[in-house]
């Protein structure tokens, strides 16, 4: 079976303003260089519309109204100091929010064995009831929540490898049992929460902070506790926050991986999920700020997700 590739041209119309690292060429330069590649097993998919009652199980229906008031009709508005909207934003927002939905029904309705979702903003600091960090919607748990709702599963786990912690995604799960939250990311660090003692409700979170200037070896090394811990777990499904910004190369952090990590965790996650859910895995872009190391990264992470064979 193939790889969904899901993604749409509307990402190019949010415009975060001169010099926001968040910026238009992010996906741009994922998206020429799988164009390039020519993949014959990429599937490449349009994001779904969706009702907005699906945002509703994520988000406080007030936030949302305060997030559709806020696109501009002309230049620039901020939701907090550095995520920005613009016009053009309102439907790059909601494209980004449809591609989990679609590369969820791609995997569930084997369309597709898995997939990567290219979208920008990013999702993983909105909470409840609050944007940040770049972030408007939680789109992975939007997507988390869609596998509860349409789905009917029970355990869904959530591997976030962005070197920033999501915040926003521990917020809306910490009292759910039904969703498992794993995260890496450097601490002390932006935006100050990820550390171990906060575990959920239900010990459904679990976080792995790492100092700045951590390997590749060290991270690895630490990585094998997330598949631990999800093989405890054992859930139907895994969605993947995927940051790249833990990258050596990154302009915001302090991380010294490599391209070809993003590989091997790739595929380490993957050997893992025949064992529980059939290797079904949908990952959606978060961070990485370099262009070049989003670029190689992303190939590499995509590459783990095309060779998979189960």
């Amino acid at each position: 079976m193939k790889t969904g590739l899901v993604t749409s041209d509307t990402y190019q119309n949010h415009n975060t303003g001169e010099g926001h690292p968040e910026k238009i060429d992010r996906v741009k330069v994922i998206i020429d260089n799988f164009k390039k590649l020519n993949k014959k097993s990429l599937i490449w998919k349009k994001p779904s519309k969706f009702n907005r009652s699906l945002l509703e199980i994520t988000h406080n229906s007030d936030y949302i109204k305060f997030v559709e008031e806020s696109f501009p009709k002309k230049g620039l508005s901020y939701l907090d100091g550095d995520t920005i909207v613009s016009p053009g934003s309102k439907e790059a927002t909601s494209d980004a929010v449809g591609s989990i939905i679609t590369a969820i029904d791609g995997v569930q309705n084997k369309e597709f064995k898995n997939a990567f979702c290219a979208v920008r903003p990013p999702g993983h600091h909105a909470e409840k009831n609050k944007a940040m960090g770049f972030c408007i919607y939680n789109n992975v748990a939007v997507g988390a929540n869609y596998l509860i709702n349409k789905y009917k599963l029970n355990k869904i786990a959530i591997i976030d490898f962005d070197v920033h912690h999501g915040n926003g995604t521990q917020d809306i799960f910490y009292d759910n049992q039904k969703v498992l939250y794993i995260s890496t990311h450097q601490y002390p660090f932006y935006p100050g929460s990820g550390e171990e003692h906060e575990k959920g409700e239900h010990n459904n979170i679990f976080n792995i902070p790492l100092p700045a200037g951590t390997t590749s070896q060290e991270y690895l090394s630490a990585y094998e506790y997330v598949l631990k811990k999800i093989g405890e777990f054992k859930p139907e499904f895994i969605l993947l926050s995927a940051g790249f910004d833990a990258h050596k190369d990154d302009p915001l952090a302090q991380f010294q991986l490599e391209s070809k990590d993003f590989y091997e965790l790739t595929r380490r996650t993957l050997e893992l999920s025949k064992l529980y859910c059939d290797g079904k895995v949908v990952s959606i872009l978060e961070g990485g700020y370099d262009l070049l190391a989003l670029q190689e990264s992303t190939e590499m992470h995509v590459k783990a997700l095309l060779e998979f064979d189960w």
